[in-house]
């Protein structure tokens, strides 16, 4: 028979040992923030979510994968609009606004190829390629615009030109607009805004020039 010191004793042994138990199985199974068997552990209701397309342990998304791949051969593509008014612009405004563009937009397409290296996923090979991928880009000039383009020189040239950016800035815009709604990655999220803020500015240059010619 035990006394009634002897039975608080085993109670209070008992419970002792079950909470180390408890607190050894929850350091040994889901308690921990790795994942089990290749399976995340499931989401508790203080957890924060997980951004849409982001991998478990990634900084980027596939809003931020989708940005890179669209904007450069978006990019490339402003760029071959800038070296045509190299020699066949004639307003020196215009001349010295597409150097501006190339001059920029050259180095920010080097920076996005080295995002999706660094991401494992595949970099756009050239301007017409991206209907294979299941993108759309707004402002894309077609094939007949840019041979067009291509074929006018002084004051044509001009006009064209001009209006022909100011509708490819603006779908530059509005694709930057949506990486920083969607986007993950903050140096993406970062250059997006560097490029609505930039292009912007240029549109309103461009229209002002627009309105003169």
């Amino acid at each position: 028979m035990f006394t009634n010191r002897s039975l608080v004793q085993r109670i209070t042994s008992a419970a002792a040992a079950g909470a180390g138990a408890l607190v050894l199985l929850t350091a040994c199974g889901g308690g921990g923030d790795a994942p089990m068997s290749g399976h995340a552990a499931p989401a508790t209701g203080g957890a924060a979510a997980t951004p849409t397309g982001t991998q478990p342990g990634a900084s980027f998304n596939d809003a931020d994968v989708m940005f890179a791949q669209m904007m450069i051969p978006h990019h490339r593509q402003a760029v071959e609009m800038a070296e045509l008014a190299e020699s066949r612009a004639k307003d020196p405004e215009v001349k010295e606004l597409a150097a501006k563009i190339k001059a920029a937009q050259d180095p920010e397409i080097a920076t996005m190829r080295g995002w999706l290296e660094e991401w494992g996923r595949p970099a756009p090979t050239g301007t017409e390629g991206m209907a294979d991928m299941g993108h759309g880009m707004p402002g894309m000039m077609s094939p007949e615009d840019m041979g067009m383009l291509g074929k006018a020189s002084g004051a044509a040239f001009d006009k064209r030109f001009t209006q022909m950016m100011i509708a490819h800035h603006k779908g530059a815009i509005e694709m930057a607009r949506t990486e920083q709604q969607q986007g993950a990655d903050p140096e993406a999220k970062e250059l997006a805004r560097t490029i609505e803020s930039s292009q912007q500015a240029e549109v309103e240059q461009m229209q002002k020039i627009l309105d003169r010619l």
